[in-house]
């Protein structure tokens, strides 16, 4: 797998940043809290979404103050192109995933979930297994050593998916004591039903059904002959019910026509009452019209009308009093014109007066703004001034600087520039000196125990040097000899050590003057940027005394605008006086007319009102005709009903009525018994029916029960047969998982092995112990074993480091041949290690490079892992924004370039 693309927006401190990654080893570089481990967590997240989080929520990857991020992973697996794509917004105060797609070349997957079960498929790995193999975060490089066997087992384990035979004999287990429980279970059912068939053969159930069939026969008769006469007591006692019922409904309607006779009655007489109120309202409404005419004549006194001319206030028509509201609502039209155009007039010259006022008040702001300008022009060309001088200082520091720091090479052992050649000369000596003082000190050790050895034997009476009796031997100086060999030995090793504290000053030195190199080059290249700064700076200076005078010279325009507008806005104001005026006398006239136009109005509708009025009579008195009328027609149906009434009440004979009674209590009181009699033989029937049913189903069961009784006997010779298979299989799962673990762990031993071997070709161990419980073991060149724990911290991080590259080999290797792996990120590996050991991590890379690991990320602020990029990323941060950006190749940082 190949991460070929990374784009970031809003996510964590990154605002926009779009990568390209390339095959090889690319380091991203930048100091501590730029933001490089943040572009390697987007990858994991983009990847594994909130699996990727740990702790953290979604609302933590979103940047602080946006409201949406987005992150896109374009990555190679297997040959095949791949783009997931990952959108989270703020929803009120938590965030929520509003897209996650994976597009594959079988077409797009879509939600946080099945991208996530997919990418895990495709990789072959979770989150957790991806951060145990590929990925080694920052601050879990120690992981593997400090995690006990168990833990180191079942990482291992889950990384070669070998926990994957553990789940399947576990489940391979289950299903044997699952089919155990099933088949005791089916042993136990089969005892039981064989005892349930014997005991209803013993019953005897075929002759039990014959003689119950017999008696059901006999009641079935007897209910037949009883329901034949209930029958004919049940004809009876309907003929009489129906001439009571007859009876029955006669009485009723008699009662109906009561109740209709006395509604009749009573609405003869509320119609009378409301042909009462009638005549009562007649009168009033004449009253009301003559009032009318009254108050007409009074308007006509008040209107402006020539009474004398008509002869009179009833002389008036409609016609003379629509003729004098037409003349006056053709006044008001003339006054309504006039007074739009008087308003119009007002209003143009108010706007166009407070328009010349607000923009004299703008070119005022104007010249405000322009005074302020101009202030803000002559601080900043101060600042300016300043600031070239500040620059200026700067440059002859950093000048002071690098001649102070070139000094050192004075009296140096070696030129500028060959500084690192130097080191590296030196610490090869060191490394030569190192494995020289190890074998003298191996060498003291073996006379050590020879002289221990001699001891003893000389305290037993025998030779040290064959071990034969004293006085037999002839070697009994050998002792001496070995002491002697000893102090030799020790003091070429003080010389030595003496030369190795030596190398150690001199290497100390040559760091130093590397140091020197590095800093120069900083100082010098920081010098270049001041310079280029300080050139733009001045003429940045020019062009602010221009703008400054060009704002000078515009304020003297803008006052002059400004007074004109005024005084032509005050000669406006003198015209919207004049039409004001003009306008209160146009209302006046229109309120009188307004007045007068009212009066009229009410003369016209007192007309209306008064013929309104005369139709209301004419109406009521129509209605009270009505009235009487259906008073006529009512009076003629209650006498009718009355009739009726008479006529029924004569119609029925009571000796009738009496025998049908008679009749059906005998009827009644025969159904009674009779029903009881059948009710008792229908519950004899049913009583043999359900004794012939229940037989019957013992029959069927007993059949049931002997079909039953063959299919478990069948069945429980299967799962005796599957029991067999589970056991078999949960052995085969185990001795499996077994046999693969061994088998791992060899090869991981090995390439551990050949990692650690890399890295620790010239020193003093001489092999690592991987065994089948995952317990790891260093043994030195002289034999003696240490845990991983003993290690220094940058030999732990170097051991580590080793372990997991061992691991990706090994998972890269594949079980079933070559497997495409997520390339190998680092994440600040060298946090632990000194100078030396971020050396032999450099040479790591560089073999894992050459083992054909396709790519390699590694994160680092540290300036020697840069020269082992095929590719460098940096990352800086703005100080003003807390934004993170990334730049290809070196850039200086903003805050070197900033004056102090």
């Amino acid at each position: 797998m190949r991460v070929d693309r990374v784009r970031l927006e809003n996510f964590k401190c990154y605002g926009e940043a779009d990568l390209r990654l390339e095959d090889g080893v690319t380091v991203v570089h930048g100091v501590n809290g730029s933001g490089k481990s943040t572009l390697l967590e987007a990858v994991f997240f983009a990847l594994y979404g909130s699996k990727a989080l740990d702790d953290r929520t979604l609302d933590d990857v979103i940047t602080i103050g946006e409201d949406d991020a987005e992150i896109e992973v374009w990555f190679t697996h297997d040959g095949r192109e791949f783009h997931v794509e990952r959108r989270l917004s703020l929803r009120g105060d938590r965030a929520t995933t509003t897209k996650c797609v994976l597009e594959t070349p079988a077409g797009p997957i879509e939600g946080a979930r099945d991208v996530r079960r997919r990418v895990t498929e495709l990789l072959r790995m979770d989150a957790d297994a991806f951060v145990n193999c590929a990925y080694v975060r920052q601050g879990e490089v120690n992981k593997l050593i400090h995690a006990s066997p168990s833990e180191r087992q079942d990482m291992i384990d889950e990384l070669l998916q070998l926990g994957a035979l553990e789940e399947y004999r576990e489940r391979a287990s289950d299903a044997r004591l699952g089919v155990k429980t099933v088949l005791d279970g089916q042993r136990e059912v089969l005892e039981d039903l064989r005892g349930q068939v014997e005991r209803k053969e013993k019953k005897d159930l075929h002759e039990r059904l014959n003689g119950l069939e017999s008696n059901r026969a006999e009641v079935v008769e007897e209910i037949d002959r009883f329901e034949t006469q209930r029958e004919q007591a049940q004809s009876t006692l309907e003929t009489a019910e129906d001439v009571l019922e007859r009876h029955t409904e006669t009485q009723e309607e008699i009662a109906q026509l009561e109740a209709e006779i006395d509604d009749l009655s009573s609405k003869v007489s509320e119609t009378e009452r409301e042909r009462e109120e009638a005549r009562d309202r007649i009168r009033e409404l004449e009253a009301e019209r003559e009032a009318l005419a009254d108050e007409r004549t009074d308007l006509l006194a008040d209107a402006d009308l020539d009474l004398t001319a008509q002869g009179g206030p009833e002389g008036v028509g409609d016609e003379t009093v629509d003729a004098r509201i037409g003349e006056l609502e053709n006044r008001g039209e003339e006054l309504r014109d006039a007074l739009e155009e008087v308003k119009v007039a007002i209003q143009t010259n108010t706007e166009k007066r407070d328009r010349l006022r607000e923009e004299a008040e703008t070119l005022d702001e104007r010249v405000e703004n322009a005074h302020e300008e101009a202030a803000e022009f002559a601080a900043k060309l101060e600042a300016d001034e300043e600031a070239i001088d500040d620059r200026e200082v700067k440059l002859d520091e950093l000048e002071e600087e690098i001649d102070a720091v070139r000094q050192e090479f004075v009296d140096a052992p070696i030129e500028f520039g060959e500084a690192p050649d130097h080191l590296e000369e030196l610490e090869g000596e060191r490394e030569e000196l190192a494995d020289e003082i190890g074998d003298v000190t191996a060498e003291i050790r073996t006379v050590e125990n020879a002289i221990e050895e001699g001891e003893r034997l000389l305290e037993e009476g025998k030779c040290p040097e064959c071990g034969q009796p004293v006085e037999d031997s002839p070697h009994v100086d050998v002792l001496d000899d070995k002491r002697e060999e000893r102090e030799t030995l020790e003091e070429r090793l003080e010389e030595l050590e003496a030369e190795r504290d030596d190398l150690d000053e001199r290497i100390d030195r040559a760091e130093t003057l590397r140091e020197a190199e590095n800093r120069i080059d900083r100082l010098e290249e920081n010098r270049d940027n001041v310079e280029q700064l300080l050139a733009e700076k001045r003429g940045t200076l020019a062009d602010r005394r221009d703008q400054r005078e060009q704002l000078l010279d515009d304020v003297a325009d803008y006052e002059d605008d400004a007074e004109a507008k005024r005084e032509e806005a005050d000669a406006l104001e003198e015209e919207v006086a004049e039409k004001r005026a003009e306008l209160g006398e146009i209302n006046g006239e229109r309120g009188e007319i307004k007045e007068s136009l009212e009066t009229l109005s009410r003369i016209s509708e007192i007309a209306d009102e008064r013929a309104d009025l005369e139709t209301e009579i004419e109406n009521l008195r129509e209605r009270r005709q009505d009235w009487q009328t259906l008073n006529d027609e009512r009076r003629e149906t209650l006498s009718s009903k009355r009739d009726r009434k008479r006529d029924l009440e004569s119609e029925f004979d009571e000796g009738r009525v009496e025998t049908a009674r008679e009749d059906k209590q005998s009827a009644e009181q025969y159904l009674e018994k009779v029903d009881e009699k059948l009710s008792e033989l229908r519950n004899r029937r049913d009583e043999l029916q359900s004794a012939i049913g229940a037989v019957e189903n013992e029959l069927e069961e007993l059949e049931r029960l002997r079909d039953r009784l063959e299919r478990l006997e069948r069945r429980a010779g299967r799962l005796e047969s599957l029991y067999e298979e589970a056991e078999t299989l949960q052995a085969t799962y185990g001795d499996l998982r077994a046999e693969l673990r061994q088998r791992n762990v060899e090869t991981l031993e090995r390439l551990l092995n050949e990692t650690f071997e890399l890295v620790y070709q010239n020193d003093s161990y001489a092999s690592i112990d991987l065994d089948g419980d995952y317990r790891l073991t260093v043994y030195q060149k002289d034999g003696e074993s240490l845990d991983p724990e003993q290690l220094s911290g940058g030999e732990r991080a170097l051991f580590n480091l080793s372990l997991r590259c061992a691991i990706y080999r090994l998972l890269a290797e594949g079980v079933d041949g070559a497997a495409p792996m997520p390339p190998l990120i680092l994440d600040e590996p060298t946090v632990f290690l000194d100078s030396g050991h971020v050396t032999q991590l450099i040479a790591l890379v560089e073999s894992m490079r050459t083992l054909g690991v396709e790519q390699i990320v590694v994160v680092s602020h540290d300036e020697e892992l840069v020269g082992a990029a095929d590719s460098l990323v940096r990352v800086e941060k703005d100080a003003t924004s807390n934004r993170s950006r990334l730049e290809r190749g070196e850039t200086p940082e903003a805050a070197l370039l900033a004056p102090e």
